[in-house]
């Protein structure tokens, strides 16, 4: 039986938003990263915006440090037109994959994940379609990088991911892990109850049990994770093109 989408088409995504955001202090000693002005508008509202135009309905929020203020400004995703749920990591940070291993009872079947500072301006559903034809439990979607905007760190040839490395990228990695991922609920197996986890490690296991799918993808990314990332999404929605001269300071 297919995993089910959302009456509007598309399947739940889960936000990780959980994390401390240390590369953005002292901005975020006082805010959670979710929360920071873009051009006019909370991060998250951005975010929020753009799944419901994907045609997303149902949005997990997979929270952590400061999250009730995120949940303060969100609340029950009505006023994005969007159902959302929270699941809070509680005392201990629970990383993204533990985080989204707490969140499982929420997202049903099948869903997608979305980094907490990523903006993906791609579209959605052609993701979704890959992974379901894929038949395999998770697919990560990859941009060709080239060390661009990040270190490159995935080996991708012929539609195949053959090597995925985030801590020790090699010369063959041309490559980017996007952002977006599509999970079965049983590709979380490996993840255990209440116990910290890294999405990075769970990808490198499902990859080398041949259960990862990839999917290319051939627009930018844009990211909050540093200072330089959230002048570049600021020019984005500015429509100014991100890095040129007349970025605002």
């Amino acid at each position: 039986m297919p995993p089910a989408a959302s009456p509007r088409g598309l399947l739940p995504v889960a936000i990780l938003a959980g994390g401390l955001a240390t590369r953005l202090r002292p901005v975020t000693e006082k805010i959670p990263k979710a929360l920071i002005d873009i051009n006019g508008q909370p991060f998250i509202a951005r975010q929020l915006e753009g799944l419901r135009a994907q045609g997303v309905g149902h949005v997990v929020v997979c929270a952590g440090f400061l999250g009730e203020r995120i949940r303060d400004v969100v609340g029950d995703g009505s006023s994005f037109g969007l159902r959302v749920d929270w699941a809070f990591d509680g005392p201990t940070l629970l990383g993204t994959a533990g985080a989204l291993k707490r969140a499982l009872p929420l997202l049903g079947e099948a869903f997608f994940v979305l980094y907490g500072d990523s903006y993906l301006p791609i579209a959605w559903r052609p993701v979704q379609d890959a992974f379901l034809a894929s038949g395999k439990p998770a697919l990560m979607t990859v941009f060709r990088n080239d060390h661009r905007f990040d270190r490159s760190n995935v080996e991708f040839e012929a539609g195949r991911i053959k090597a995925y490395n985030k801590r020790r990228p090699t010369p063959q990695m041309n490559y980017i892990d996007y952002g977006l991922g599509v999970f079965r609920h049983d590709a979380l197996d490996r993840v255990r109850d209440g116990e910290p986890a890294d999405l990075a490690d769970l990808y490198q296991w499902l990859l080398n049990e041949g259960d990862l799918a990839g999917f290319e993808v051939d627009q930018r990314f844009f990211e909050i994770g540093s200072f330089e990332g959230l002048q570049e999404t600021r020019d984005y929605f500015a429509g100014r093109t991100p890095g040129s001269n007349d970025s605002a300071t």
